[in-house]
This record gives C-alpha cells, sequence and structure tokens, in this order.
C-alpha cells in the first residue's frame, strides 16, 4: 500500500505553538489531530522558548499519522537569545543594542553548526559575527568585524580550541 505525504513547513514560536495563525488552515484539511500535533511541536521546540523554529510536519494523509522535524532557529534568534535582548537594531551602523561573550558566540555558533558552510567551530564563529554586524550586537564590547580580525590573528586560539575539541 502507498503512503500519500504531505508535508508543511511552519515557523512556530518555541515552545508555544498553537493551533491558530499558519498551522491550522495548513494542517486542518489534512485531518491530523491538531492538539497531538501543537502538543508535540511545544514539547520537541521547549528549549527554543522565545525564538522562532522551523519545523516540518510530514502527515500520511491516509492514516493521518504525522512526524516532526525541528530545525535550528535562525541564527539571528540565537544571538538575541544569548544578548538578552528581544529585538535588533533598526540601524545597525549607529545604535549598538546589545553584546555578547567570546564563550557565549562559540554556543551560538555551535548551536547553528548544523546548518552552517563552515568547516570549524573558527568560521562558525566568523560566519556568526557577521550576521552581528548587521544587527547592532558586539562582542566582547567590540565590533564584531574588529573579533574576526582577532580570531585571526590568534587572539582566542585556545578557546576555539577548546571548542573544536568538543564539537567533533
Amino acid at each position: 500500500m502507498s503512503r500519500e505525504l504531505v508535508t508543511v513547513d511552519l515557523l512556530v514560536d518555541g515552545g508555544q505553538a498553537s493551533p491558530g495563525g499558519a498551522m491550522g488552515p495548513a494542517l486542518g484539511p489534512l485531518g491530523v489531530n491538531m492538539g497531538n500535533v501543537v502538543s508535540e511541536i511545544n514539547k520537541q521546540t521547549a528549549a527554543y522558548m522565545g525564538m522562532k523554529v522551523p519545523v516540518k510536519v510530514t502527515v500520511d494523509k491516509k492514516t493521518r499519522e504525522f512526524e516532526l522535524e525541528i530545525g535550528i532557529p535562525p541564527a539571528s534568534a540565537l544571538v538575541l537569545k544569548a544578548a538578552n535582548l528581544t529585538k535588533a537594531s533598526g540601524n545597525p551602523n549607529t545604535e549598538i543594542v546589545g553584546n555578547i561573550t567570546f564563550p557565549q558566540l562559540i554556543d551560538v555558533a555551535k548551536a547553528k553548526w548544523a546548518d552552517l558552510t563552515a568547516g570549524s567551530v573558527t568560521t562558525a564563529c566568523k560566519e556568526i559575527l557577521g550576521t552581528m554586524v548587521c544587527m547592532g550586537v558586539t562582542c566582547e564590547d567590540k565590533d564584531p568585524r574588529d573579533v574576526q580580525k582577532e580570531i585571526d590573528a590568534g587572539k582566542y586560539a585556545e578557546l576555539l580550541a577548546a571548542a573544536e575539541e568538543l564539537t567533533f
């Protein structure tokens, strides 16, 4: 017997998904139990509370069974959480809205690792720093571009080497 699968891509609030918004019209016609879907999404995204999380819901139209694939929030959302901010700067070139430490930068890079093209924690950190430039968020109270230069100069080599060992 062949399966008839339908995949729906959603962006939900971590740990706070509800059957309203885009979810209801997308999943309702598939006959899936919305309460079960919402409950499972909230359970699996609880660690990303307060962030937007990409979720793929695959539904078998015949059996109405579903599977979830939870993605990783955007790098900007991870940076905002690390900096304890609700939104980025509207004018990142002139308005700095927050700061994270270098260890927090490493944590964000490691959390986002699966979605990055980086081959090492060092290059992953540099990618996240590039995102931070556009957000008006500094690292160690310095412009992210300056921190990238410091990484190239070897200033954070010991921290990065320790992070590489834990990652691989």
